[in-house]
């Protein structure tokens, strides 16, 4: 049996890593970062660490529709979901990560941006 993306990188430690330098780019950012003015920070770093540990084949599980309620009002745009990939790629790429794994993610995430976006 292979391993997984989340075994090979080391599992929810790695991943929340990951995660924590993300949202230390994004809260910097013009783009997206007001969408974080209002929100509980640590909640949204667990939720997100879960989210991208089952895009890499993790145990946590997030379904089209949660990811699609969860955005719900809080109208991001194209340009916006365009600043949160490309952030989260750099991020990735800074973690060593392989860049066929990096394009893997990056594609999963975009495909899935038709449940973020909704302006």
């Amino acid at each position: 049996m292979s391993q997984t993306m989340f075994d090979r990188y080391g599992g929810f430690a790695a991943v929340s890593k990951i995660v924590l330098s993300f949202y230390d780019k994004a809260l910097d950012s013009d783009t997206i970062g007001k969408y974080f003015e209002h929100v509980d920070l640590p909640a949204l770093i667990d939720h997100q660490t879960k989210f991208i540990s089952s895009v890499m084949g993790g145990p946590a599980s997030y379904t089209n529709e949660q990811l699609e309620r969860i955005h719900a009002g809080l109208a991001i745009d194209k340009d916006a979901m365009d600043e949160m990939i490309d952030l989260l790629e750099e991020t990735l790429e800074e973690f060593g990560l392989d860049a066929t794994d990096v394009d893997h993610l990056v594609g999963e995430i975009r495909g899935r941006t038709s449940y973020i976006v909704s302006a």
